[in-house]
């Protein structure tokens, strides 16, 4: 389910019709399309009525360097079809002057390990590697920063691709909400020699935690504690939800919670229990709740079987009915069994169900059961 989150957030906004902020000042914008630029694409085996369709502004625009972005990317190892790639989804890195974008080639390689990965870095978040150069010193003092928290560089280069705004803006900003899960981490009881790792685990598993205002991740661990959640039980959650404790408020939380009360008719102690073992329950509305709770029901499962293995909510009804047509057909009956089978990803469920199928097939030996002969 988290995955699924993490997936959410990378969602952009819709598009607007006013230009990208990170146009130059010097680019002139024309009626005509620059024939330069469109010749040049061509060339480049770009598909120019994509780029015409959703940023055809960008072939407006003048003076451009599509050669020079292509030679650039060409001496870092990135073949015909990735230039083409990358332009065709972000056109506006042919409006980056060449020296710019050497600068940032230099910038990145202080954090990535060779131009392999940044080619490959590039290819995925073309829009966080071509970006103003109003922003090169918010970015290198972020990166002077990360590194004096001792961060691993793999860390560093994937917040700045996938959470490129965290960059662009003052460090001290950052410095703000790093302390903020500092100082949560430590009042919580954890040990000093840990936080880097668990602050590195924390970041990489949500890079967005950085854009968010600090007062949002005191407020929800307040409300987790003023529900009956203890010091230990709160560093449990916070680490269990990662960064994503900051998606969360106080209000769609107590909701989540009085619905999920109500419906399985628990204790409040038992809903800490079940929190604890399924912390992204936290995350759902009541009508999502409601009509995963009513496909296992209707599935036959129990409401103690739900309990006890809380984490079958994170999947849909679509999933889990198809799971349990699965299984049944290998003659595992879920209303039976245990919920556990059915939890993970697709990889997981098929490596369990696996298992079952070989089970099936070859059942145990029993060393001491006499053996059958014939007479």
């Amino acid at each position: 389910m988290l995955r699924l989150i993490a997936t959410s957030l990378c969602l952009r906004c819709q598009r607007v019709t006013a230009l990208p902020l990170n146009v130059r000042p010097c680019a002139t914008l024309s009626s005509a399309e620059n024939q330069k630029t469109v010749k040049a694409l061509y060339d480049l085996s770009v598909d120019v009525q994509k780029v015409r369709k959703l940023k055809g502004w960008v072939l407006h625009q003048s003076p451009a360097y599509t050669e020079e972005v292509a030679d650039l990317l060409m001496d870092m190892g990135a073949s015909g079809v990735i230039i083409s790639r990358i332009l065709a989804v972000h056109p506006e890195a042919v409006l980056c002057h060449p020296e710019q974008m050497k600068a940032q080639r230099d910038l990145w390689m202080t954090v990535c390990p060779n131009l392999k990965d940044l080619v490959g870095i590039i290819e995925k978040f073309p829009a966080s590697f071509f970006t103003s150069s109003c922003h090169h010193d918010n970015q290198q003092n972020n990166i002077a920063y990360f590194q004096s928290l001792n961060l691993n560089k793999r860390i560093i280069t994937k917040l700045m691709a996938s959470a490129p705004q965290s960059f662009s803006r003052p460090v001290e900003q950052n410095e703000v909400m790093v302390r903020t899960l500092q100082q949560a981490y430590q009042e919580l009881g954890g040990e000093e020699a840990n936080m880097k790792i668990w602050l590195q685990k924390l970041l990489s598993q949500n890079p967005y935690v950085l854009l968010k205002p600090p007062e949002v991740l005191r407020q929800n661990l307040l409300f987790l504690r003023d529900k009956g959640f203890s010091t230990a039980e709160l560093l449990r959650l916070l680490s269990k939800l990662r960064g994503f404790v900051t998606e969360l408020n106080p209000d769609s939380m107590r909701r989540t919670l009085v619905y999920s009360q109500d419906t399985m008719g628990c204790s409040e102690a038992d809903l800490r229990d079940i929190i604890l073992n399924c912390p992204a329950l936290l995350y759902y509305p009541e009508a999502i709740l409601a009509e995963r709770f009513e496909g296992l029901l209707s599935a036959g499962i129990s409401m103690s079987q739900i309990m006890e293995t809380p984490t079958v909510l994170e999947l849909t009804s679509q999933i889990v009915n198809y799971r349990i047509q699965r299984l049944r057909g290998h003659g595992y009956d879920v209303r039976t069994g245990s919920l556990e089978v059915l939890n993970g990803t697709k990889k997981e469920f098929e490596m369990s169900y696996g298992k079952l199928q070989l089970r099936r097939e070859r059942p145990l030996f029993n060393p001491v059961a006499p053996l059958k002969v014939d007479d």
